[in-house]
This record gives C-alpha cells, structure tokens and sequence, in this order.
C-alpha cells in the first residue's frame, strides 16, 4: 500500500512562478490613443490605412482610420520627415497602409480637435490609386456589395460592424445577468425546424472512389450511402437543440448562424443570418414571463446602444431605440389585430386613390387565419412596438403549445414582436410540453414520428412548461442604425443569386 509520505502535495508556496516573458507589444489604436493621454509629449507608434489625402508642396494631411473610432485622425506629415518628393511621388495615397510614429497636438485646424504630427512614417502597403474601387466620393450601395471585401473600410460599414460588437456584448450582458448559459448548438442537423421547406442541403462536394468488384454490373450503380447516415441540413434554427440544453441549464442562449433558401430578393431577407436564440424553463406555461422577458433583453440593449458615443455618431438620424426606449410597448391577441386592420381598411387607411373616384386598397384585407402582411405589421406598431400572441394553430409550426382554451379554430400560445418602420423583429412560444398533444400534432401535419423521436423524448422523460424566441440579428442592426436594407447590416451578405465574396 503507497504511503501519503511519498506523495508530493503542491500548494501555492510550492509551485515555482516564472516571470511573464516579454511580448510583443501591439500599436495603440486611435481609440486607445485618444482615450489615453492625448497631450502627452510622448512619441506613440500607430497603424491604419489612408481614407484620404491633401497634399501640398511641404506637407500633406492625411485622414487614417484603424476602425476603432468613427472619424480618422488627421496626420500631418511634414516633407522634411520623409525622404525626398515622397509625398508627390504617388507613395501614399488613398488606400496606402502606413506605420506611423508621432505625438498628438491640438489641431490648428478645424474639423477637428487633434492632428497626430508624424515625426517617422513607413509605408507598409501601397495602393494604385487609379484602381482603388473605394475612393473619397460616395458610393451606392450596390457598388459597394459589388467590392464587398473592401467595404469595410468605409465610415458606413465599419461604424455598423462596430454596432453589431456593441449590440452583441449588450445581448451577452443582459442573459448573464439573468443566469443565461452561452450555449454552441449544431449548424448541420437532420431536421428542418419550421417544417417549411426551406432548408439547404448538405452533401460532400466529392467521394472517393468506391473499389470495384468482380463481376459487379456498372450499369445500375447503387445510391450512395448518405455522409452522416441520414439526410442532413444547414440549420435553419437552434431551437429544438436549445430545447434539449434548456432542460438541464434551464436558461439558454446561442447567437448563431442561420440559413433559409427563400428565393426572395427583399431588403428584409438574407439566405445567411444571424439568429439570437433563447429557451428557458417555467413555473407554468404562460407567455406574460416569456414576453417581459423579451422585453428587458430590448429595452437593456437599445439602452447600451442610445449610450454609446460612437454609434449615435455615426447614425444621428436613427432616433427609433430612443422612441421605443421612452413609451410602452402594447400587447395584443391576433384576434384583436384583425379587428383592429379591418376598421383600418374602413376607414380607407390602405387606400391608394385611382383618380377614378372610389380608389383601391393597396393591399388585400387581412382574413382571420391568414399571416400578417408586412404593411399590417408596420401600421399595427406605427407608434410603438407592439406584442402579437395567440395565432391560429394552423399557420404556426408544428411545436408551439396549443391553448387551453377552447378557441374555434385553435391558436396557440405563441408571439410576434412588431417594430415601428421594420415590423416582425422577435417570434416565439410556448413550446408543447405535452407530449400526447405534440404526437397528435405531428400525426395531423403527416410529420415522421421516427425523425423527432429524440425531440418527443424530451417530452417523455421529465419535460416540463418551457418557451423560447428567436430574433433576427441584422434586423435589430437595421432598426438602431435605420439602414432599412439588412444587407447593410452585415459584412459579406449571401441572398438569393447573390453571393460576391
């Protein structure tokens, strides 16, 4: 038998500490530098790319940015700095990427507080300026898509990519303060969740090649084995796997790419996206914690984001986080919207005049188990955001909780959360806990019972009440910067027929 004597026990004292080696000590961003000690007599090293110059015969001023603020720092470069006529010389220019060694010092200058005076300059990539697709002037937002791994660098792009950062540590922020776990469901899965259809699949691009057999018959070659052993998708949403993580960490979250193969060429649909998702366990399956809960993660987030020096810089016109920050937000049953769209049509709200007399609606009525339009939405929270609940059973998926209720036809408990100017930003339920109402469900839609035998599962040992949501990350950045195109709202943009980079 060992001894406790021949064991070495490490505590603390007995663990030798090494001093930290030196490391490489990265250049100060323009941020860091004006966040820092902006009248320092200290020279300070930064990097950054030249958004434009103005050159005169001894000196040249030159707007950098790095991205870390949302206007360049002026640096003025003196002739006698460089060698000689490399300011005319067409060495920096528009686009260039410069090392730059220098001090700030207020700037003489208007337009701006600071000027970083260049004692040394290196330029560490050119740029022809001929070529450069992204000059000084201004640019539609086609030919930016059209050059989109050089549209970061403009003040439009890079300020909504720091945005989505902001809006991202937000969202973080608040599920931690509400006991939320970060959670990394799969991307490729073998189910389509919302039972429409739209998924994309996903196969091998190659296959090795299969040995031959002898006296094997070419002419009818055989299917081929399926990679992951069953048909398989890029995930069109996280929930059903959120589900099975919420029921043993109770608060979920993942913020995650999704993908939906709608044919669609709307500035509200991108085929690539970005999801925040949520499951959570309750007490009882009511949608009242379901929707605060909604509602807090919104009001934290657009609260951060009407705080934030750089965002409301760069988009001062977006004032709608402000709005919806400052009133109460509604909440009401699908039923009710329709009665109220139906008195808005009689009242001629979505009439367009013919010059004919009676005029027309622009856009059809809405009928009781029909989907909201897009121009319903926006009318339905034209003053404030508004909660839409309890939908018709039969045009919500398969996994939303029916109603207790006994409604003719029936809803089920389930929320759209409308925008003022976006419409539909949050969608979720109740999810179906019972699992002899969930097998009904299925049975009538003619749905594989084998497919979601690990989802009914959660049902039959131990489920319980629980909801969940989920929200479109680009439109939550189209609606705080009021870029109304959400592919302004994300860097590399996939949409149907669309695809640069």
């Amino acid at each position: 038998m060992l001894s406790w004597r021949t064991h070495r026990v490490f505590t603390p004292r007995a663990v030798k500490c090494y001093s930290r080696p030196a490391a490489y000590v990265l250049p100060h961003t323009i941020k860091q530098l004006l966040a820092s000690s902006p009248d320092t007599e200290i020279n300070t090293t930064l990097t950054g790319f030249v958004r434009s110059i103005r050159k005169q015969k001894h000196v040249a001023f030159a707007d950098i940015s790095d991205g870390s603020t949302p206007f360049p720092l002026q640096a003025v470069i003196e002739s006698d700095k460089l060698e000689p006529d490399v300011i005319h010389r067409q060495v920096i220019t528009s686009g260039s990427n410069l090392k730059l060694t220098g001090k700030l010092a207020k700037s003489a200058g208007g337009g701006q507080e600071w000027d970083f005076n260049v004692a040394e300059v290196e330029v560490l990539g050119l740029c022809d300026p001929a070529a450069y697709p992204i000059q000084k002037k201004t640019h539609t937002h086609e030919h930016l898509r059209a050059n989109a791994h050089l549209r970061p660098r403009t003040d439009e792009t890079s300020a909504m990519l720091r945005t989505r950062a902001l809006l991202n540590r937000s969202i973080c922020d608040y599920f931690d303060s509400e006991q939320f776990i970060q959670v990394h469901p799969p991307i490729i899965t073998s189910n389509d969740t919302e039972g429409a259809g739209e998924s994309f699949r996903v196969s091998p691009a190659s296959e090795p090649p299969e040995p031959e057999l002898a006296g094997s018959d070419k002419s009818t070659p055989e299917a081929k084995p399926e990679f992951f052993g069953v048909p398989a998708y890029l995930s069109v949403s996280a929930q059903l796997h959120l589900e099975a993580l919420s029921h043993s960490l109770s608060r979920v979250y993942t913020l995650a790419p999704s993908f939906r193969a709608e044919r669609s060429q709307t500035n509200r649909h991108l085929a690539e996206f970005w999801m925040l998702e949520a499951e959570l366990q309750l007490a009882i399956p009511s949608l009242g914690p379901l929707l605060d809960v909604v509602e807090g993660l919104l009001r934290s987030v657009f609260d951060t984001y009407t705080r934030s020096t750089d965002a409301m810089v760069r988009f001062p016109e977006a004032k709608a986080a402000r709005h919806a920050l400052e009133n109460q937000w509604g909440r009401m049953t699908y039923t009710h919207a329709i009665e109220e769209l139906n008195r808005a049509h009689d009242q001629g709200v979505f009439i367009k005049p013919t010059g004919k007399g009676k005029g027309k609606d622009i856009v059809p009525r809405p009928m009781w188990g029909q989907g909201l339009r897009s121009e319903h939405e926006r009318y339905l929270a034209r003053d404030t955001p508004v909660f839409v609940t309890d939908y018709p059973a039969d045009i919500k998926p398969f996994y939303m909780r029916l109603n207790d209720e006994s409604s003719t036809p029936p809803t089920v408990a389930c929320f759209d959360l409308l925008l003022p100017g976006l419409g539909e930003l949050v969608g979720g339920s109740i999810r179906e806990e019972r699992l002899d109402h969930l097998d009904a469900t299925l049975k009538e839609r003619g749905m594989d019972m084998d497919e979601f035998a690990w989802y009914r599962d959660l049902r039959l040992y131990g489920g319980g009440p629980h909801a969940g949501f989920g929200l479109g990350f680009e439109r939550l950045v189209s609606f705080v910067t009021g870029l109304e195109n959400v592919r302004e709202c994300v860097a590399f943009p996939r949409a149907f027929g669309k695809m640069k980079v």
